[in-house]
């Protein structure tokens, strides 16, 4: 598959998992670093008008990346999608910039010379990031906690 189509299948499946979590998705007008908003409009759940911007990185095998410049967004989550063209199942996980670059400390990438250049990204995670990463893997209750609440 291309890549285009590999950005709108993780896309969709990412727009499914938030639809899932009982949240409302927006796509910017223009790409300048977050792709969709995923927010709670529900007076009665939430008290009030609650968004997350998301910035998502689909792979159709497994890939991990940071970049610097999603440093710069307040509440930014980073989505990874997985999987979108092997026969494993498809797999979410979402971290904030810190946690993400907390994870690519503990992996010695941020001593590398790409991360001098300011991005970082492996297309072949071991055992151990993806260990590190378990935690943040997306259920529709997650999706709830980390956009509504933070979590």
């Amino acid at each position: 598959m291309d890549k285009q189509l590999i950005e709108l299948l993780g896309r969709n499946k990412l727009t499914d998992e938030l639809l899932r979590a009982d949240l409302e998705v927006a796509r910017p007008l223009r790409d300048r670093g977050i792709d969709l908003i995923a927010y709670a409009d529900t007076e009665s759940k939430v008290g009030a008008f609650v968004a997350r911007p998301i910035q998502m990185k689909a792979s159709s095998y497994q890939a991990f990346g940071i970049d610097k410049k999603y440093g710069k967004f307040r509440d930014l989550l980073l989505a990874y999608v997985w999987n979108l063209d092997s026969k494993s199942e498809p797999i979410t996980f979402a971290l904030t910039y810190d946690e993400a670059l907390q994870i690519a400390t503990a992996m010695g990438y941020t001593k590398t010379e790409s991360w001098k250049r300011g991005t970082y990204t492996t297309t072949r995670p071991s055992a151990r990031l993806r260990a590190l990463l378990e935690p943040y893997g997306m259920t529709p209750e997650r999706w709830w906690d980390r956009v509504v609440l933070g979590n």
